[in-house]
């Protein structure tokens, strides 16, 4: 758990407290780190966003809620195509991308991700997962009845 740390004093100023405070945070396991984490977020809705950075840094984890998906309907192909420029190594690029829906369980979206960059042409492929909430429950139904678990 914890390695010797030794208290800090009691007059000490703010420099030898924050100095205090990192030798404390090194000799934490990352277990216990983990469980301070989830403390701090009980304790203080308003660290959570920063927990979660610290978490994310120590661990290299990624932070669900950072980034977000955006659908956005135009009224034509030429009005889309001057939204969806973007930067790429420098260059502008225009290209034209075509969106597969694939809907699966879950628990197959890791073999899903693996299986798509082993094909796809491009060197960073835009794949992202998003749950699905809510549905039309025959249809959530067909799925959970065809789409097979391993």
């Amino acid at each position: 758990m914890l390695r010797n740390v030794p208290p800090a004093p009691d007059n000490a100023g703010v420099f030898s407290q924050v100095q205090y405070l990192v030798q404390y945070l090194t000799a934490i396991t990352p277990a216990v780190l983990s469980e301070v984490l989830a403390l701090l977020l009980l304790l203080h809705p308003l660290l959570r966003g920063l927990a979660l950075q610290l978490h994310s840094a120590l661990t290299g984890s990624y932070v669900p809620g950072t980034h977000s998906v955006v659908f956005v309907t135009c009224l034509n192909e030429h009005i889309a195509r001057d939204i969806a420029r973007y930067f790429w190594k420098g260059e502008l690029e225009e290209s034209t991308e075509i969106l597969l829906l694939v809907k699966t369980r879950t628990s197959k979206i890791g073999e899903l991700f693996n299986y798509v960059r082993s094909i796809h042409p491009f060197e960073i492929p835009d794949i992202i997962s998003l749950p699905i909430e809510q549905g039309n429950p025959a249809y959530l139904r067909w799925m959970e009845e065809n789409v097979p678990r391993h």
